[in-house]
């Protein structure tokens, strides 16, 4: 008998839920003995050997015994699922819908580690509300005013229901807003860092990739040596979190593993810099891999890199 923990994904279609089976499928130590999708039910999973797409009940999956369960389904979904599997089942949910709730881990690791190792219910994070948390941490201290984060993401982050949002031909050379006032994203990381910021996340024509701008109002006027210092400082021990002294594009984000932080410039108490990811790895599948990690007492990176 494998002594691998066996894992279910759940949602396992979409973008977010292929990109988690390809990662899991090389994880050595642990074994995908459940995909759930219904309009994929008794098709084979490409990155699985051996595994079909099943479509099961939240009783039927909790009757599994999985050891941790990946719940990548569209918001306002997961509770009958969260309901049914045992409190010992780790749950990792890739929706919004816990990420306001204080008996779930918020699963952002590089600034929550703790909470996070040895959960068994944990919030991962939106993709904007990464990168957007991970520039403006290190700075927190020093904010006098309200950060502002500008944001651009591939379109697989408006999922796979057809919309404008998600339609190549109306994003062809074309920049398209999303919601501008109180996007979840924003309400979601001004929560997480104890104070208010603004996003304005838009959609852009490429598959994947995003990056966001972030412009900081500090209390006091830093050099910017001292900035890239702090930065350095944060995350200089952070293993998928690089700081450049470039601007990092939003090519640079694609297929990106981790994050990367850089272009930080200065005018007055006025910081601004550059975050970029791959919105569907850091800011989704990489990110609910370490957490499962973390919940499971594996190495962090087991099946990452």
């Amino acid at each position: 008998m494998s002594d691998k923990h066996r894992v279910g994904v759940i949602g396992a279609r979409g973008h977010t839920g292929g990109e988690l089976l390809s990662i899991l499928g090389r994880h050595p130590e642990v074994e995908v003995t459940y995909a759930g999708s219904r309009e994929l039910a008794g098709e084979p999973v490409p990155q699985i050997d051996g595994l079909v797409f099943e479509s099961s009940s939240p009783d039927e999956v909790a009757g599994l015994s999985l050891d941790a369960v990946f719940l990548a389904l569209p918001n306002g979904v997961s509770g009958p699922f969260v309901e049914a599997l045992s409190s010992e089942t780790a749950i990792v949910d890739i929706s919004a819908d816990h990420r306001f709730d204080d008996n779930w881990a918020y699963g952002l690791p590089e600034l929550n580690r703790d909470k996070i190792s040895g959960a068994r219910r944990i919030a991962n994070p939106g993709c904007y509300a990464t990168v957007a948390q991970l520039a403006i941490a290190p700075f927190l201290e020093m904010l006098e005013g309200v950060p502002v984060a500008f944001g651009v993401s591939g379109y697989s982050g408006a999922g796979t229901t057809p919309s404008r949002k998600n339609d190549p031909a109306e994003l062809a050379d074309n920049l398209m807003p999303y919601s501008l006032v109180g996007h979840i994203h924003e309400g979601e990381a001004s929560r997480n860092l104890g104070t208010d910021i603004r996003m304005i996340p838009h959609v852009h024509p490429a598959f994947r990739g995003l990056l966001v701008t972030v412009h900081l109002p500090l209390s006091r006027q830093l050099e910017r040596s001292d900035a890239v210092e702090i930065l350095t400082e944060a995350y200089g021990h952070e293993p998928l979190i690089e700081v450049l002294d470039q601007i990092p594009e939003l090519k640079d984000g694609t297929d990106l593993t981790g994050a990367m932080l850089g272009g930080i410039d200065i005018s007055g108490s006025n910081l601004v810099m550059v975050g970029v990811e791959d919105n569907l790895l850091k800011g989704a599948a990489v990110q609910a891999v370490q957490n499962m990690n973390l919940a499971l007492g594996h190495p962090e990176l087991s099946g990452i890199i």
